[in-house]
């Protein structure tokens, strides 16, 4: 696996470049302020802060975490989609900031490889956290040589929302489970003008729909292989493909999907536009009450043969973790008082209460207010589950797989075409 930053990169590029190239990026804020002289104060490279979900409660904790540490301040740095890239800027000039929150996602996956970041899990161990970890985060934030690459924070469920109130206005008396009882269902939509499924057919979420149908026929292994090397070409993956494409024809999905974002997905659902959408836990928080009121959640309708029992979800635990960079570990003790108040119950407890997170620690709060939340938090055993990519698909893959995910919602595209954009993907890779 390759990365755009490298050893070398990290080792021999131009201090005065980096710099240059990371000031636009950092929302009024230097990359090279990053490294804040100040010993006494702890630099966060975030996601959160803005409209984020969870930053309200993220930058209250910030506050609590100052008044409990009278002298250590924290300052915040923050980004969206363009975290990593910003970060490694940055880092390339050696003015990183001391953590980052970001998902273990596309250029994230080589920064422990290239010491970007460092192993934390000699801290998470030394610091009696390891136990606050659910198990199955610990694994998935462990890379194939034990490193641990950042301390789990956000988790997610990745269900498939109906509008129950709008299938019952198309006369759809079930959800559907089966891909024929879906295909059904869409027609009596359209009949009634509704948008079935909605999806953003040109960014992540639509590559996530499209990953979730490819694997109805695949086990585990075969979709860790599929996603890990771009190869496409198994049986299950080939069957996985045509039955997208036999989902798509039939109108399942809304008009132009191929062009639809993540936005246009919610906007479409919250407003009641479309019945059905695969929505992660921080889209269903943001489902309105009297949208809500009528929604059910549950699994992607299977097809004959499938490789599951029942219709699937994605769980997955690399939502957000707090990664430490080499200039994290010249400060520390200031890392570890933070994250212990990080990781403290109560504050844990407040991202469920107040924003609706799925967490990767081990709680019994629940989503009280956020009730699709909750509800899916439940499904347990009512659904299976299928793989996440994105800890399998080489970085170098990942923006091509979403050109790949739009050419593949463009209907009248065979699967032949489908497969080839996917495995097209790799070649760079």
């Amino acid at each position: 696996m390759r990365s755009s930053l490298t050893r070398r990169d990290l080792l021999a590029a131009g201090t005065g470049l980096a710099a240059a190239a990371a000031l636009p990026a950092l929302s009024g804020c230097s990359a090279l302020a990053a490294a804040d002289s100040d010993p006494d104060t702890l630099v966060v490279h975030t996601q959160l802060g803005t409209t984020a979900p969870g930053s309200p409660t993220y930058l209250a904790a910030v506050d609590r975490f100052q008044k409990e540490n009278p002298g250590l301040k924290v300052k915040n740095l923050v980004n969206g989609d363009d975290l990593g890239q910003v970060y490694e800027t940055s880092r390339l000039a050696r003015k990183e900031a001391d953590v980052v929150m970001v998902n273990l996602y596309d250029k994230t996956l080589a920064w422990t490889d290239v010491d970007a970041t460092v192993d934390v899990l000699p801290y998470l161990e030394d610091w009696g956290l390891r136990e606050r970890v659910l198990p199955a985060a610990l694994s998935a934030w462990t890379d194939d040589r034990g490193r641990l690459r950042a301390f789990p924070y956000f988790a997610t469920n990745w269900p498939v929302a109906y509008n129950r109130a709008l299938l019952d206005r198309a006369g759809v008396d079930e959800i559907p489970t089966t891909g024929d009882a879906l295909i059904a269902a869409a027609r009596k939509l359209r009949a009634k003008g509704i948008a079935p499924v909605t999806v953003g057919g040109n960014d992540w979420t639509g590559q996530k729909l499209l990953a979730q149908i490819i694997q109805t026929f695949l086990s585990p292994e075969e979709a860790r292989h599929a996603y890990s090397t771009g190869d496409f070409g198994s049986r299950g993956a080939r069957e996985g493909i045509e039955y997208f494409t036999t989902l798509r024809d039939a109108g399942v999905f809304a008009d132009k999907a191929q062009g639809l974002t993540s936005d246009s997905m919610t906007t479409q659902y919250n407003t009641r536009s479309a019945a059905i959408e695969s929505a992660m836990s921080s889209a269903l928080a943001k489902v309105p009450p009297e949208v809500a009121r009528h929604t059910e959640v549950g699994g992607w309708p299977l097809a004959e043969g499938a490789a599951h029992a029942r219709p699937t979800v994605i769980r997955a635990f690399t939502l957000i973790g707090f990664w430490i960079s080499p200039n994290g570990v010249r400060k520390i003790g200031h890392v570890e008082k933070f994250l212990r108040f990080m990781y403290r119950p109560d504050t844990v407890s407040r991202f469920i209460t107040e924003s609706g997170r799925d967490m990767a620690l081990r709680t019994d709060t629940v989503s009280t207010d956020f009730p699709l939340v909750a509800a899916a938090q439940r499904l347990g055993s009512e659904v299976s589950e299928v793989l996440l990519p994105d800890v399998y698909v080489p970085p170098a893959a990942t923006q091509p797989l979403i050109t790949a995910t739009s050419t593949s919602f463009t209907r009248g595209t065979g699967a032949a075409k489908v497969r080839a954009a996917l495995e097209s993907a790799y070649r760079s890779a």
